[in-house]
């Protein structure tokens, strides 16, 4: 029998609090990282987000995410329109709060994860264009995916993969989707002489993302209990060893240790450890952490460089390459000893969890990658996506939005 309980949903209640705070904090990381004509642009990006997926989640991208299954594929319209979701809970999802806190705590990570993709394609997209894109990317990418990997009934969620908080929904997705998305647009021109115009902001803005991630990966528990308190626990352990590790082989590489990479270094670590938070122990998230900040920052650094692709805030070099390595983690090292809702990773005796997890995350790629490159195709047909030379040379900022957010500086 249901019951709610009041600590849950308090704990619920203020995790989404948390998450929702992740979205402007990434404007202000993202928005440090650009140039200054282009400040309020790349922001509005993640402003934009927060206001049409709130209103995409309510008309129907919850019923699409976790209406009733249809094949595994997607959520019928059981709850269109918020339609019977009310204060009592939903026992498929969460027994002990109400299923209106397990709806708006879902509805942040929608808003985030397309808020994400717009630092591939920073300084550069019409922003009309990226409005468009958060409707149709949110319904068609997002909302599916979050079915297949959440969803009761989800042909992923029923393959046995594990994603505590977002490794395959929420990073893989976007950072793919933002590659695909940037590849389609187009390099900026003269990218190679673009440097970030405000480095403390975006220091400020990792600091946020920290803060707000422990609602993220701690409030996936959905109750006060061990896992939620695990998850708090692995979180900051796998930021700060990130940090370490991306720090040590940017050391090694330039004899230099930088702000910008302790703070992309943190977010790193924030992403490898998503999809595992609630299945390893703080121990594996060392390891976790660690490797994955060495392993974006050689992704941001070389991969990027050898390619040329112009994935404009490293969105695919930190979230999808962090969420990849998060989730094979997860297949390395879950144990039912943190959770038993999870299962045994390949040392504690299972290799066949790192096989379900590769089929996810492949699936994942596919799937992002086809649909998004659809979506940019359709956007640029309807209104074009790509700013004009001359709108690029003066700034998003006037060109598309009519001011300045430092009063004349260039």
């Amino acid at each position: 029998m249901n019951q709610l309980n009041g600590a849950d949903t308090v704990f619920v209640f203020v995790s989404t609090v948390l998450v929702l705070v992740m979205t402007p904090a990434l404007a202000l990381f993202y928005g440090g990282m650009v140039r200054k004509k282009n400040v309020l642009s790349t922001t509005v990006h993640s402003y934009a987000a927060i206001a049409i997926v709130s209103v995409q989640w309510v008309l129907f991208g919850y019923t699409l995410s976790f209406g009733n299954d249809i094949k595994g594929i997607l959520g019928n319209l059981s709850f269109l329109g918020l339609k019977g979701v009310g204060f009592a809970p939903n026992s498929n999802y969460a027994a002990t709060i109400p299923h209106e806190a397990f709806m708006m705590f879902q509805m942040m990570f929608a808003i985030i994860t397309v808020a994400l993709v717009s630092g591939s394609i920073a300084e550069r997209m019409k922003s009309m264009a990226f409005i468009l894109f958060i409707v149709l990317w949110t319904t068609i990418v997002y909302d599916p995916l979050a079915h297949w990997v959440w969803g009761v009934g989800g042909w992923i969620h029923t393959m046995g993969a594990l994603d505590f908080a977002g490794g395959d929904v929420v990073h893989i997705s976007s950072g793919v989707s933002g590659l695909v998305a940037a590849l389609v647009l187009g390099s900026r021109r003269r990218k190679e002489t673009v440097t970030p115009h405000n480095i403390p902001m975006t220091v400020l803005g990792a600091g946020l993302l920290l803060f707000g991630w422990y609602g993220f990966n701690a409030g996936s528990a959905l109750a006060v209990n061990s896992v939620a308190f695990n998850a708090f626990i692995t979180t900051n352990t796998s930021a700060a060893a990130a940090a370490i590790g991306w720090s040590t082989f940017e050391y090694i590489h330039r004899k230099k240790v930088t702000a910008l990479g302790i703070a992309s270094g943190l977010v790193a670590g924030l992403v490898a450890i998503t999809p595992a938070a609630g299945f390893v122990s703080p121990m594996a998230a060392i390891i976790i952490g660690f490797i994955g900040g060495a392993i974006c920052f050689s992704s941001v650094t070389f991969m990027k460089g050898k390619f040329g692709y112009d994935d404009a805030l490293d969105a695919f070099g930190c979230h999808a390459v962090g969420g990849m390595w998060g989730g094979i983690a997860t297949g390395i090292f879950a144990s039912i000893s943190i959770n038993s809702s999870g299962a045994n990773g390949l040392i504690h005796g299972n290799p066949k969890l790192v096989l379900i997890q590769i089929v996810a995350i492949v699936a994942t790629i596919i799937y992002s990658a086809i649909m998004t490159f659809g979506i940019m195709k359709v956007v640029d047909k309807l209104i074009g996506i790509k700013v004009t030379k001359e709108e690029e040379q003066v700034g998003l900022d006037i060109s598309e939005h009519g001011e300045e957010a430092y009063g004349g500086l260039n």
